[in-house]
């Protein structure tokens, strides 16, 4: 009978024991194919990223070879000389670049000018059209109602007269201007004398300024603005009428930093700020720059500096927005703290008088400018413009050989 039960149990059902054999080892199948399945993706994944270093290998390995392959007929020079090429031309792009951006800038600045009545009256020629000529520099010369012989002394000395200064635009690419607002009343007897002045010279620049020693902070702020508006040209310099300049000097010193799109050139200084009032220079706002007895940020003396386009463009963009100090040569190096700007200490740009520019001039290295410190200009300029000229200028002709 217990055999015959045991065969019975045997052949119509499965005992217990193989039931939890059959579970477990499913299990650890199920397991091992679910691992197998997570794994694959990144083995995928990490196939791909050795099949792309294997690439990245061969083409580099592709490059070495072909170096080695043409090691014969390419010197390191040549290939120093391919390396800065490549350089140059990224160089070009951003600077085209940053020149579109600015000049759309100058531009809406200058249509904004307009309405504004910024622009009052400037000579203008070709510069109207929409294709302006290209300049090198335009110099404005600060001057006043009262400075007729100064004005005289430099037409009579350094700044050619005439169809030469028309001249001197058309072939050299520099444009000379005196520069001068208007008087308080405007149309009188000051106004009308400067009006007849230039009918009889065409060389003023007319400014939307009223006139005044305490305003040549504004004054120049303006010029920068109104001249980057009226001629396209890389560098826009102020200067003051009873300073000698070599235009020659001038030009050759510029041309060499053409290539900084933000240069800010002059002989750059850092004096004391003089809170004491009364004194000459004295600046009110004497407490923003920290304790008594301590000295300005670095700029250049106000007798004569040169910017670039893109600092004139910016002074013009944002000429409601910049500082005015007392003094002029601060003001436009306060305009420029926090700008990524290339100051260039340039002493040619600030020789004494004779006998400093006088012996330069004779080695055959002239100055381009030149005027006495404790004068700020040439002392008694009227009467001693033609002897300065005479004895430091690089030679009346010279300015037409020079080349920039």
């Amino acid at each position: 009978m217990g055999v015959g039960r045991a065969h019975k149990g045997g052949g119509n059902g499965v005992s217990t024991k193989w039931v939890s054999l059959f579970c477990i080892s499913s299990f650890f199948l199920g397991v091992i194919v679910v691992n197998r399945l997570w794994v694959i993706p990144d083995l995928v994944k990490k196939e791909d990223e050795s099949a792309a270093l294997q690439k990245h290998h061969q083409v580099a390995v592709h490059a070495v070879a072909n170096c080695e392959k043409n090691e014969g007929s390419n010197t390191a020079g040549d290939i120093y000389s391919q390396v800065s090429q490549t350089r140059d031309v990224i160089m070009t792009l951003d600077k085209t670049i940053s020149s579109l951006e600015m000049q759309l800038a100058a531009a809406r600045a200058a249509k904004a000018d307009t309405e504004d009545g910024l622009l009052v009256r400037a000579e203008l020629g070709p510069e109207k059209t929409r294709d302006r000529q290209k300049f090198l520099f335009v110099m404005g010369i600060i001057t006043a109602f009262s400075s007729r012989k100064r004005r005289d002394s430099i037409r009579n000395t350094w700044m050619p007269k005439g169809a030469d200064l028309k001249k001197l635009e058309t072939e050299k690419g520099i444009v000379i201007r005196f520069v001068i607002g208007h008087s308080a009343s405007p149309g009188g007897v000051l106004d009308r004398a400067i009006d007849g002045e230039d009918e009889e010279h065409k060389d003023f620049l007319r400014l939307n300024h009223i006139e005044g020693y305490h305003q040549l902070s504004s004054k120049t702020q303006t010029f920068f603005t109104t001249a980057v508006a009226t001629w396209d040209a890389d560098f826009y310099v102020k200067v003051d009428d009873d300073v000698h300049i070599n235009l020659g000097m001038v030009g050759s010193a510029l041309s060499r930093h053409r290539s900084k799109s933000r240069a800010y050139i002059g002989c750059m200084k850092s004096g004391p700020v003089l809170a004491q009032k009364g004194v000459r220079y004295h600046e009110p706002e004497y407490w923003k720059f920290g304790e008594e007895g301590n000295k300005y940020f670095r700029h250049a003396t106000g007798q004569i500096y040169a910017i670039s386009k893109d600092l004139a463009t910016y002074i013009s963009v944002n000429r409601h927005l910049l500082h005015l100090y007392a003094n002029e040569d601060v003001s436009l190096g306060s305009w420029f703290i926090g700008l990524d700007v290339q100051h260039v200490d340039d002493r040619s740009l600030c020789c004494g008088t004779p006998l400093d520019c006088e012996w330069k001039a004779q080695a055959g290295n002239p100055c381009a400018a030149s005027f006495d410190w404790n004068c700020s200009g040439v002392c008694k300029s009227v009467e001693r413009m033609q002897e300065v000229h005479q004895r430091c200028g690089e030679g009346d002709g010279a300015i037409w050989h020079a080349s920039f």
